[in-house]
């Protein structure tokens, strides 16, 4: 099993950053896929969308309307990933969800909120 924990979320100006990260329970380099999805508020868990995702050999994968603004990155020693968010808007605002594919299963973390003020 993995279990994961978000953090880095708040609230933040519109053109502001935040950095989110992901801690997970076991060694990061034997899962084969981490990312971020979102989801908005008031939509249900099925409208979750794909923000940015990572693999064992660093091959990123963003979601077209995020790319240049979006970074994901992953840090091996701390088992850690990352999302480095810059340029942020008000439609920015969602729940953020760790995720990590492990052994043919999916785990999730609880979600850290942002909120972006225009």
């Amino acid at each position: 099993q993995v279990q994961l924990v978000e953090s880095g979320g708040g609230l933040v100006q519109a053109g502001g950053s935040l950095r989110l990260s992901c801690a997970a329970s076991r060694m990061i380099f034997s899962i084969s896929t981490m990312g971020w999805y979102r989801q908005a508020p008031g939509a249900p868990g099925s409208q979750r969308e794909l923000v940015a995702s990572i693999g064992r050999s660093d091959f990123t994968n963003y979601a077209d309307s995020l790319k240049g603004r979006f970074t994901i990155s992953r840090d091996n020693a701390k088992n850690t990933v990352y999302l480095q968010m810059n340029g942020l808007k008000p439609e920015d605002t969602a729940g953020y969800y760790c995720y990590a594919q492990y052994l043919g299963r999916d785990y999730w973390g609880q979600g850290t909120q942002v909120t972006v003020s225009s």
